[in-house]
């Protein structure tokens, strides 16, 4: 029988096995095409000019060729087709409108976090295959320590929510347990500083 559990979230112990760190965020488990090199992706081969190319895109999204140059303080040439290598090196995977989405229609936005009954690779891989299936989904990580999944969905209404969840437990893609949280007001949500990641020098 699937439990489902909502606030507080209760201290569960497991296998020591299952405390290994399995920690894969879906939007950043895409920031990078699967099969490139591990070694281009490592920020040795980004110099300062680079990472000021790559902070002016996260903060501003796609720019001009001018107000790119501005941002990097380099000639708009050069600049471009550094911006050209580092999108075609994966650096780069796409350029998106933040939308203020409460202002365009009613939703609900609710973490999941989810433990599975069995720990085997194959009962990860079928209920990782769903959830990327699942468009109400919009983020899921794989987690280690007390449960297995954090997701967050975002419906038209929590009925619309309930309905998905339902789906989902009878999929039977092995969900064991699981516990809700009403999100009733976001505080923040930013990109990280691109900056203060790379720079381990400091």
């Amino acid at each position: 029988m699937i439990r489902n559990t909502v606030l507080p979230i209760e201290k569960i112990r497991y296998p020591v096995a299952i405390g290994l760190a399995r920690y894969v965020l879906f939007t950043l488990t895409n920031l990078y095409p699967r099969g490139q090199r591990e070694d281009d992706m490592k920020h040795k081969h980004l110099d300062a000019t680079d990472l000021r190319i790559l902070s002016a895109v996260q903060a501003h999204g796609r720019l001009s060729k001018t107000r790119l140059a501005e941002f990097v303080n380099l000639s708009p040439t050069p600049c471009w087709a550094r911006l050209e290598r580092l999108k075609a090196a994966g650096y780069i995977v796409g350029f998106h409108a933040q939308l203020a989405l409460s202002k365009i229609c009613d939703f609900s936005e609710v973490i999941v976090t989810v433990s599975l009954m069995q720990h085997r690779k194959s009962d990860f891989e079928r209920f990782e295959s769903r959830i990327l299936a699942t468009r109400e989904v919009v983020e899921c990580a794989a987690t280690g320590g007390g449960m297995d999944y954090v997701l967050k969905f975002v419906t038209p209404s929590l009925a619309m929510f309930q309905h998905v969840m339902d789906s989902l437990l009878e999929a039977e893609i092995g969900i064991d347990r699981y516990m809700t949280y009403i999100v009733t007001r976001r505080i923040k949500s930013q990109q990280p500083d691109l900056s203060a990641l790379v720079d381990r020098r400091a």
